[in-house]
C-alpha cells in the first residue's frame, strides 16, 4: 500500500489547454506526469439539463499532499465553472515507479 501516492483525474474540453496544464504542472513539480486521453465522451446533468459532450482526460501521479494544489490550479485556470479533480488512492504498485513519483515531485508549501 502506498497511501501517499494518488492518481488524479482532471476532465476538460480542450485537448491543447488540457496539455499546457499538465505540462506547467509537472514543470512546477506539482506531478510527476500526466498522460491526455480523448475523445471521451461525458454525459452529465448541468443546470437542470442533460449534456452530452466530447473532452479530454488526464490522468496525473503526484503525492497525496499536492491534490489541494492542483485543485487550487484547475479552480484557477480551468474553463469550467466546477472543474473536475478527483484523487484516488494507488493501493499498489512497482515500488521503483512509486519512488519516482515522490522522487519527481516536491513537498507542498504551506
Amino acid at each position: 500500500m502506498s497511501p501517499e501516492v494518488v492518481e488524479v483525474i482532471v476532465t476538460g474540453n480542450d485537448a491543447e489547454w488540457m496539455g499546457r496544464f499538465v505540462g506547467s504542472l509537472v514543470k512546477d513539480r506539482i506531478i510527476a506526469c500526466g498522460n491526455v486521453s480523448g475523445p471521451i465522451r461525458s454525459i452529465y446533468r448541468w443546470h437542470g439539463n442533460i449534456e452530452d459532450q466530447a473532452e479530454v482526460r488526464a490522468t496525473l501521479h503526484t503525492r497525496a499532499a499536492q491534490v489541494p494544489a492542483i485543485i487550487e490550479r484547475a479552480n484557477k485556470e480551468h474553463a469550467y465553472e466546477v472543474p473536475c479533480v478527483i484523487a484516488m488512492p494507488i493501493a499498489a504498485g512497482n515500488p521503483a515507479y512509486l519512488a519516482w513519483i515522490i522522487s519527481e515531485t516536491d513537498e507542498p508549501r504551506e
